[in-house]
């Protein structure tokens, strides 16, 4: 015959694993808006250069700067 404390216990225990489980799905919710975000916040590098040189090309077309100075904003970014 089980007592009203055996009960009690049971539905901690139960009540425990729920609470648990909740906080590892939003642990691990967390973690992959943390990873999503993460990877989204770092481009690479390469495109920042290809702008750069775009830029340099279009001051270059509208005689803003030299052609030795594009060639030599060519070279560095290159």
């Amino acid at each position: 015959m089980e007592t009203a404390t055996s009960w009690s216990l049971g539905g901690l225990i139960i009540l425990f694993s729920i609470i648990v489980t909740i906080i590892v799905i939003v642990i691990i919710a967390f973690l992959v808006w943390w990873l999503i975000k993460k990877s989204k916040g770092q481009p690479s590098q390469k495109p920042k250069v290809d702008e750069s040189l775009e830029i340099a090309k279009e001051r270059y077309t509208k005689g803003e700067i030299s052609k030795e100075e594009f060639e030599q904003m060519k070279k560095t970014l290159s």
